[in-house]
């Protein structure tokens, strides 16, 4: 069966060459074992602070060029975590959010005033200790603040030389759309795995403009990729996971995502990793759709 070849890296924002795997940090907030992993507070940086460091130095050993963190993971304690394993980041691309505010381990709550956003973008070159962020996303649209003053605090700041590119989260086409229109937009991040294709139409836009997609949760669990399923058969004939395959497909699906898996096993890194090389057929890509 003839293979889709795929492009391993990818030209955000037209000028930073990324690996198409990257590493979202978010699961090394809290400790996994308390709490399922979708129901995790993300209010504590991990209790075994050595082991998550050379998590981090591990994906980026073998080859990781994109991590990705937020203002609002572990209150700050995330940024603090990635900048202790990894700076000054040779090599690496680091991402993070604001945009959110936690007033307790439950809540996240949109805050897009201009002055905050700026105010925790200050605070988040601080503790990555850069002077200027690869990726500042809009962790979310703020409903309460008109869309340009939001776009506009985070364009002020590219101006400025603090962020080098600019991208958003879980938003729309339209609202990607009318951000764009104000500020080049390098890349969205939104929720998109095999059982959860609600954006797909954000999919296909960013391809068409070239903006990078990070599907966060990009290995969703579930029966889909249980006994008997495409994605378990087209594993097995393959030789590869069902977490690969889920990963394969994203690979396959557009050429500007770059899914961001997270976990807390360097065994689970390795296999998400790996998932670049597992090429699939035009008929397995559609059995899997």
């Amino acid at each position: 069966m003839t293979t889709h070849e795929i492009d391993q890296t990818f030209l955000l924002g037209g000028d930073l060459r990324v690996n198409r795997i990257g590493y979202g940090t978010m699961r090394l907030s809290d400790d996994p074992r308390t709490r399922p992993a979708d129901q995790a507070h993300i209010w504590r940086t991990p209790a075994d602070r050595a082991s998550a460091i050379t998590l981090l130095r591990r994906a980026v050993e073998l080859g990781v060029t994109l991590i990705d963190t937020a203002d609002s993971y572990a209150l700050g304690g995330n940024e603090e975590l990635v900048a202790e394993a990894l700076h000054p980041f040779p090599g690496v691309a680091v991402a993070t959010k604001v945009g959110v505010v936690r007033p307790s381990p439950a809540e996240w709550v949109p805050l897009g005033r201009p002055e905050y956003l700026r105010q925790q973008t200050e605070l988040s070159l601080r503790r990555l200790r850069v002077e200027r962020i690869d990726l500042l996303q809009l962790h979310r649209i703020d409903p309460t603040v008109p869309l340009a003053d939001q776009i506009g605090a985070l364009h002020r700041l590219r101006e400025e030389g603090k962020v080098r590119h600019i991208g958003l989260s879980e938003v729309t086409v339209a609202e990607l759309t009318a951000a764009a229109a104000i500020t080049p937009i390098a890349a969205v991040q939104n929720l998109y795995n095999l059982a959860a294709r609600g954006h797909d139409d954000v999919v296909d836009h960013a391809a068409r403009e070239g903006i990078a997609f990070l599907p966060f949760f990009p290995i969703a669990m579930g029966g889909h990729a249980g006994a008997g399923s495409p994605v378990a058969e087209i594993a097995a004939d393959l030789g590869a996971s069902p977490a690969q395959m889920a990963l394969a497909w994203l690979l396959h699906r557009s050429p500007t995502i770059i899914p961001i898996p997270g976990t807390t096993s360097i065994g689970h890194l390795e296999e998400n990793v790996a998932a670049l090389e597992v090429r699939l057929s035009a008929e397995q890509f559609a059995r899997i759709r």
